[in-house]
């Protein structure tokens, strides 16, 4: 700790990195869903105590990526097809109207950014990483997003994403993807294009098309 920090400004740092960590790991797939977490295990991988590990899981949890059960056991949710075809709603609501807020500031920079993108993902298909590809793909859809300047609706759609991680990892094993998603190119073709309603379907689809086979 440094001289001039005072204990309970080192904690929220500690709990903020702890937490920062945690969210992108679930979010992105690392952890399969039901995977178990202790907080002294959290402690020991970022070498904080178990106060701010404590609450960076209470954090979480209250974002829906972790549950807590009554016996204090902690671990990423499995998702019932109800609640999967739920998040997959809120997904078919929220990123055609995010997508559409951005189509006006799509400019050629923003298309080639999202082109170069995609590019990674391929890669990580290639590679079959399936963290990577989680990653990448979330990537694209938010550098997307970011240009519709609606921060609140883009708060909320990072919450479902978050809920949803560990399922995308298992999503990801079941589809045994090849190649990149094909409306990615659908989607880069509409903001050219300036076609909003092609852009519309292509995300409607491109989001809720893999999540429809754990619910089938």
């Amino acid at each position: 700790m440094q001289a001039n920090q005072r204990p309970a400004e080192a904690s929220l740092s500690a709990h903020e990195t702890v937490y920062r960590a945690l969210r992108a790991r679930i979010m992105h797939g690392a952890m399969a869903p039901g995977a178990a977490l202790t907080l002294r295990g959290i402690g020991r991988e970022f070498d904080v105590s178990m106060t701010p590990a404590r609450e960076a899981v209470r954090r979480l949890a209250a974002e829906g990526a972790l549950t807590l059960s009554a016996s204090g056991r902690v671990s990423t949710p499995e998702l019932s097809a109800e609640r999967i075809e739920e998040l997959a709603a809120l997904r078919a609501l929220l990123e055609p109207e995010l997508a559409s807020r951005a189509l006006p500031r799509a400019h050629m920079a923003l298309i080639d950014r999202l082109q170069a993108i995609n590019g990674t993902v391929a890669e990580n298909v290639a590679k079959k990483d399936a963290i990577g590809y989680i990653r990448t793909n979330l990537e694209f859809h938010r550098t997307l997003y970011l240009r519709a300047q609606a921060p609140a609706m883009l708060a909320m759609l990072e919450t479902v994403w978050l809920q949803l991680g560990p399922t995308m990892r298992s999503l990801y094993g079941r589809l045994r993807r090849t190649e990149p998603p094909p409306h990615h190119r659908l989607i880069i073709a509409a903001l050219k294009a300036g076609d909003e309603p092609g852009l519309r379907l292509a995300v409607r689809t491109d989001v809720t098309q893999g999540l429809r086979l754990l619910v089938a």
